[in-house]
């Protein structure tokens, strides 16, 4: 199992009159915590495109828990659970708030694609290798 944690303040702007983050910015944050999740291993997205493979998102499952308001610092732990084996990457998030309470819980699905043909493919064996050590029980690409 791999896990990393990425830190993001809460600005004005993503909040609602309520003074709570707006549901939809937890995408975004979620984002944020995969891209840094890959950049801890040594790998990027952007390592990625250039090998000719882009990550589109094809799920998005939210739990709203506790609300998260302006100026909070946020802990957001990003889990892989799995190392896959195909086409397809599963990322579990939990954000926490500065007192550690868990405020919100999710899972995005994403797909490797070849950028070219829009073709299922495979993680780029750079970033397998860089994950394989997390895992014990390795699948075979």
């Amino acid at each position: 199992m791999y896990t990393s944690e990425t830190t993001v303040r809460v600005r004005y702007a993503e909040t609602d009159q309520m003074n709570v983050v707006y549901h939809g910015n937890y995408a975004q944050y979620f984002e944020v915590a995969r891209a840094e999740s890959i950049r801890h291993l040594g790998f990027t997205y952007k390592d990625m495109e250039a090998m000719g493979i882009i990550m589109p998102l094809v799920e998005l499952h939210t739990k709203f828990l506790r609300p998260a308001h302006y100026d909070d610092l946020l802990t957001i732990r990003t889990v892989l659970k799995e190392l896959p084996a195909d086409h397809r990457i599963e990322f579990h998030h939990e954000v926490y708030n500065e007192q550690d309470k868990l405020l919100t819980i999710g899972r995005v699905v994403l797909y490797f694609i070849k950028s070219g043909s829009k073709e299922k493919s495979t993680m780029p064996e750079a970033l397998f290798e860089k994950l394989r050590p997390y895992f014990t029980e390795v699948p075979a690409k």
